[in-house]
């Protein structure tokens, strides 16, 4: 495939981008920060200097960013990747809101640099075994060259055709489903703390009923039924994704009044200095309210 370059390599971009490498392909690299430098050159990257560099040299780039914002700027800033004379295919695996994504679509294809929008759920447990759900759109023929490493870094791959901005339009549609069920069942197992019930059992129960979802399965088992509170997702980047999805509903005219009660809860945590935590620990604000808490520290 030539040379790839990978712009991000923060909790989930250092995943897919050490896989990447280990699958033997040319891959050159770069961050802001170099925390992650020895690692990825043990992996078999190369560590350049600037997004610019990475865009000089790669034919192909992913990126895994944090904010609109920085994926506007380092897609089509003045020395952002559209200034690179290889880059032919950009691959965004960040979460922007199909609005951004679209804006960004017809700004690169002028520089004839097509964007494929391919962001991923699976969080960092994902990134790192390669098992992401990717929901990808783009130009078809940019598709099937982003095609082979998205099969790298995911396991289920989702092609939602050429309309830029379709695979954003999935994710934070996904990822407000997952706050609004993640938030209710805080509620219910505080609740059920609170009223003697076993942590664990309330589990096993609801994962063998309706009330089963992301957050009772997979989120609460391993990060807070033993107190263990891991960094994986933070709470303000779930803020973002639920607020770009709500303005979405606004602009189509779709009203999300549960889904703005979940945007709420999670603005009151960010006020309340829990904006860099992991949004696990909102649950902690259940649990202060109800004088209880759910779960014992192993």
């Amino acid at each position: 495939m030539g040379t790839i370059g990978f712009v991000g390599l923060g909790n989930m971009g250092r995943h897919m981008a050490t896989r990447i490498a280990q699958a033997g392909h040319d891959l050159v690299v770069f961050d802001i920060k170099d925390l992650q430098r020895k690692p990825l050159e043990a992996a078999g990257a190369k560590w350049v200097d600037s997004v610019g560099a990475v865009a000089d040299v790669a034919d192909t780039v992913i990126v895994s960013l944090p904010t609109p914002a920085i994926v506007d700027q380092v897609l089509a800033g003045d020395q952002g990747l559209i200034s690179g004379s290889a880059v032919r295919v950009i691959i965004d695996t960040s979460t922007t809101g199909p609005s951004v994504s679209k804006r960004l679509a017809d700004t690169l294809l002028a520089r004839d640099i097509r964007l494929v929008d391919a962001p991923v759920s699976g969080g960092v447990t994902g990134a790192e075994q390669g098992t992401l759900t990717v929901m990808a759109s783009g130009q078809a023929d940019a598709y099937a060259q982003a095609e082979p490493l998205l099969k790298i870094i995911g396991k289920n791959i989702f092609y939602l055709g050429p309309e830029p901005g379709q695979g954003q339009m999935m994710k934070t549609i996904n990822n407000t489903l997952c706050a609004a069920a993640t938030l209710a069942s805080f509620e219910g197992l505080v609740l059920g703390s609170k009223a003697g019930l076993d942590p664990k059992t309330m589990l096993d129960i609801i994962n063998v009923s309706s009330g089963r979802n992301f957050a009772t399965e997979v989120k609460i088992p391993q990060c807070i039924l033993h107190r263990d509170f891991p960094m994986r997702f933070t709470t303000e980047l779930l803020h973002k994704d639920v607020k770009l999805c709500i303005e979405e509903g606004a602009r189509l005219g779709v009203p999300m009044w549960v889904s703005d009660m979940a945007r709420q809860m999670l603005s009151f945590a960010i006020g309340q200095g829990m904006g860099a935590d992991d949004y696990a620990r909102v649950i902690q604000l259940y649990e202060n309210w109800g004088a209880t808490q759910f779960g014992n520290a192993r």
